[in-house]
Formats: C-alpha cells, structure tokens, sequence
C-alpha cells in the first residue's frame, strides 16, 4: 500500500536536488559593479556592458543562472516620457509635399502657379495660381489618398483634402491620425526597449501609459542622466545625393535640397538632396569595428530592399560624392570609388570607441519616430533596495519560524517532516525564479511570503486526514495511504482556484502585479509538488524502516 517505485523516488529526489543547484548560485554571488576593456570588446564585435555579479566559490560547471532585482530592490532609473506625436504629422506633411507638388504641376497649365505656404506642422497647404480650377485641384490630390482599416470598416482615407480661396489645405483624416498615434507609440516602445537590452540591462519595465505617454524603469542602471542618454537620441541615418559644398548655412538650395552642416568640418555645409536614396530603417545590422587606419568605426548591412536601392545608385554614380547624415550633420561625404552590390559598408569619422560602440546600438535599434520629452526622472539609489531586502528577510523568516513552530507542535514527527519539505519548497521557487531569469520586487516577496504561509495547507489537509482514518482502526499503513489518496481531490481543487487567480494577474496586470503572481504562481505549483510526492516519500521512507505498529499524527 505504501510502495513507491525506485523510479518515482529518483524522479522526485532528482526533481529537489536540481532545484537546490539551481538555486545555491544566489547565495554564493556578491553583486558588484564591473565593465570589461571597451576596446576588447570593440575587437570582439561586442559592446561594452556592465557585469552583475561576481562569482566566489562555484564551481563554473554548475548552473549559475541569478533571481533578478527588481528597480525597488536594486535601485536603477526611472522616466516618464512624453511622445511628441505632433513631429510625425509634421513628418508625414514634408513627404507628401513632392507627390502633391508632382500631381499638381502635371496640369500646371490649367491650375497655373503651385506654391507651397507657410502652414501648421499638422498641415500641408498649396497655394495655386487659377482659384477657379481649385475642384480639379482638389481632384488631383484626392486621388493621392489611400484606404485605412477603422474599427468600423472600410470607407474612410489618410488623407482629408479643403480649400479656403485659392490654397488647397491636405491634413491627415482622423482615422489615420488615430492610426499613426498607436503606430508612433508602438515603435516609440519597441525601439526603446531595444536599446535598453542591447545595453545589456535586464528586466526593465517600458509601457505605454495614456495616449502619449511611456513609463521605462531600468534596474542597475546609474542614473535617470545616463538613461536618457542611451534612449533619449534619435539616430537618424539618412543617405542623401551630393549637390555641392557651401560655407554659407543661409545659401540657397532650392526646392528639393537641403543644407546640411558638416559634422568634421567646421564651417562647411552641403547641399543634399531632399530625397534620402536610403535610410537607416532599411539597415539590418550595425556594429563597432575599425577602418583601416585603426580608428573607430561602425560597418552596418542593409536588408534586401535597401541594398538593391543601394547598389543600384553607386553603380549609376561612379565618382559621385555620396553624404552619410546622421540626425542632420553630415559624418562622412564620400567618393563611390564603385559598384557596391553588398549592401554593406562602412561609417567613418572623428569617433572614439565608445562612441562607435553607442552609435552601432542606436543603429541597431532604430531611429525613435519623433522627439520625446521628459515629464518625470527619478534616480533611486540601492539603499532603499537593501532596506526593503531586509524587511523582506526578516518577514520571510518570521513567517517561517511560526509555520515551523506550528506544523511541529500540531504534528509531531509529521510536521518535522512537512517542516523539511517546506525548505525544500523554497529553495525550488528560487531555483525556478532562477531558471527562468525572473525579477524579484517587493511584491515578489509578498508572493514568497504568501507562499509560505500557504504551503502547509496542503500537508494539514493529509495530515488530518490520516487522523480521520487511524480513528477506523485500519492500521498505520493503511491509514497514510487513504490520507494521501483522499486529500488528493481537495489539495488539487484548493491551489488551482488560486492558480487560476494567479494567471489572471499575470494576463491582466503589469509591473509588481505581474512580479507577485510569478511568484505565487510558482509557489503553487512548488507547494504542490513537495506536499504530495516530497513529504510523501520521506513519510514512507520512514515507516519502511522504522515499521511502528501504531502512530500519532
């Protein structure tokens, strides 16, 4: 009645022991601050980043994964940023000023002079020479607009096209407003959130809060300054047709030129193109090497659609100056020597290594879509983590001590047993915690603590139940094993209710709602499993050896 088979006691035991290895590593690293050479990296096609926790006495074999801090554990930084969607519609305005222009010149001689005037950022408005032909004008640019998807259907356009007198007025329709503002976000969170991880930072917290609104917590960083330095930059790579070279900021460029400052040299500017050939959104790849001199630089590789457009313009501008422009300065202005078909090459310039290393990860990441600006910064230092850390030590050992105290005093021996177990359970959800790289905040130890608490419930459901059945006189043996079997129905349907709960405040909530429902959740599942096969086997293991003829509970 009471047989376990070997494999299930190797099962069970090696189930435990891989947990404890699991989570041993926590209790044998010192957390210190460290950063690697930056040229060695450089070198090693790495960038530098900062190192968490020194080993001491582990054995490198062995699993060393770690419980994360959370930002109210270990200190870090803490924004809350404002998108300013308005530079998109601005954005959006620009690039369809040359198709309008186009459709409108094509009946130049009916609609007479198209100019463009001075405008809202959110608005494109064309002034045209006949006022009488203005429908036809308005024809024309109706034609540019497209359909957008809207929650209710197919029907509206991007685009809202009016007149008053004799300028045409184009402004995006509020369906594409809408459906710009939530693109905007979405790539304002994704970019962000890139560039903390290839930062090498873990578990950092980035949401969308409002409608225009991003929170970033970043764990272990220095401070809110260096934050924002990494995300706060736009990056933008563009590149831009040479014209020609100027001193005078002020010269003229004409309609589709721009001026643009040189970056090395000072005092000189260049007249670009309007029009980028490419940019740095069809760029795949970028990271820090050196040119052939040995300086800083920064290869990149565009994905397909950017290096055909690539190739085909420097084997059509053979001897052509060619402006690589990044966030409006012009870095490197040179020469195509020849058919590049790659897609790939290489940014060269005045960089220093970590200068290079940090413009290959903006790069990487992309460029934010518009400008964002800072409502909130904090920096909490990691003393408010140690305090919390040790509030949270001193709690999780009260609470243990008490359960400890109880299941003895309730139980006997049992509850020695259950009080084993009960360790055993904690240092399982470390090691799952540990396994999945998961961080522990405050409410996290709530979780634990909570745990704890409840992870008896389901030894005093066995115990009791053995107690109901030695009362029948069926003997100890068959008393333990009806105890087992009969709680069974019960434990499951106790912890999956609140299992249940547990990934509700997973799905549905965010941030430290999300870190005590990890927590709970594994404690559940932990709790269950030491219960009824840890407790059990050591149960059984002793009645073997010891086969009393009666028992106390």
């Amino acid at each position: 009645m009471l047989q376990i088979p070997l494999w299930q006691r190797v099962l069970i035991w090696g189930v435990v022991a891989l947990g404890l290895v699991l989570a041993l590593p926590n209790a044998f690293y010192t957390r210190v601050e460290t950063h690697n050479d930056a040229r060695a990296a450089v070198e090693a096609g790495q960038a530098p980043e900062t190192l968490e926790a020194e080993l001491a006495l582990w054995p490198s074999f062995l699993p060393s994964g770690l419980v994360n801090l959370g930002l109210d554990l270990r200190g870090g930084a803490h924004l809350l940023a404002e998108v300013q969607l308005q530079d998109v519609y601005a954005e959006r305005m620009d690039a369809l000023w040359p198709e309008v222009r186009d459709a409108l010149a094509a009946r130049r001689d009916v609609l007479g002079s198209i100019r463009r005037v001075e405008s809202a950022p959110d608005e494109l408005r064309v002034r045209i020479g006949e006022a009488a032909q203005m429908p036809q004008a308005l024809e024309l640019v109706r034609a540019l607009a497209t359909p957008v998807a809207t929650l209710t259907g197919a029907g509206a356009s991007d685009l809202d096209v009016s007149f008053a007198g004799d300028v045409l007025i184009v402004t995006l329709s509020e369906a594409e407003r809408q459906l710009t503002d939530d693109r905007t976000m979405q790539q304002s969170l994704e970019i962000i959130r890139r560039r903390v991880d290839e930062a090498g930072t873990r578990e950092p917290t980035i949401q969308r809060q409002g409608d225009d609104r991003i929170l970033i917590q970043v764990p272990g960083i220095g401070s809110a300054t260096e934050l924002k330095e990494l995300i706060g930059t736009t990056a933008r790579l563009t590149f831009h047709p040479v014209v020609g070279r100027t001193s005078d900021p002020e010269a003229p460029a004409g309609a589709r030129n721009i001026v643009v400052p040189s970056l090395d040299e000072e005092g000189v500017y260049y007249v670009l193109e309007q029009t980028p050939v490419v940019t740095g959104d069809e760029l795949t790849d970028a990271q820090p090497a050196f040119d052939q001199n040995g300086r800083p630089a920064v290869n990149f590789r565009f994905n397909p659609t950017g290096a055909r457009k690539f190739g085909d313009y420097t084997a059509e501008n053979i001897g052509s100056p060619f402006a690589i422009v990044l966030d409006n300065e012009v870095i490197s202005a040179p020469v195509i020597q020849d058919h590049i078909p790659g897609g790939s090459g290489i940014i060269t310039g005045r960089f220093s290594i970590e200068e290079s290393t940090r413009l290959a990860v903006l790069l990487r990441a992309g460029a934010l879509p518009a400008k964002v600006n800072y409502l909130e910064e904090r920096t909490i230092g990691p003393e408010l983590g140690a305090d919390s850390i040790a509030a949270g030590k001193v709690a999780t050992a009260v609470a243990m001590i008490a359960v400890l105290v109880f299941m003895f005093a309730s139980y006997g021996l049992f509850g020695l047993f259950a009080n084993i177990a009960l360790a055993f359970n904690v240092a399982l959800i470390f090691g799952v915690l540990s396994l999945i790289g998961a961080t522990l905040t405050l409410p996290g130890i709530a979780g634990i603590v909570l745990t704890i608490g409840m992870a008896v419930d389901a030894n005093v459901l066995v115990f009791e139940r053995i107690r109901e059945e030695l009362k029948t006189a069926k003997g100890p043996a068959r008393a333990i094993d009806q105890g087992y079997s009969r709680a069974l129905s019960a434990i499951v349907d106790a912890n999956l209710t609140t299992f249940i709960i547990a990934v509700i405040l997973f799905t549905l909530g965010s941030g430290p709602v999300r870190g005590f429902s990890i927590t709970l959740g594994i404690g559940i599942l932990t709790s269950v499993f030491t219960a009824l096969y840890v407790t059990r086997i050591m149960v059984v293991t002793w009645f073997d050896r010891a086969r009393p003829k009666t028992i106390e509970v």
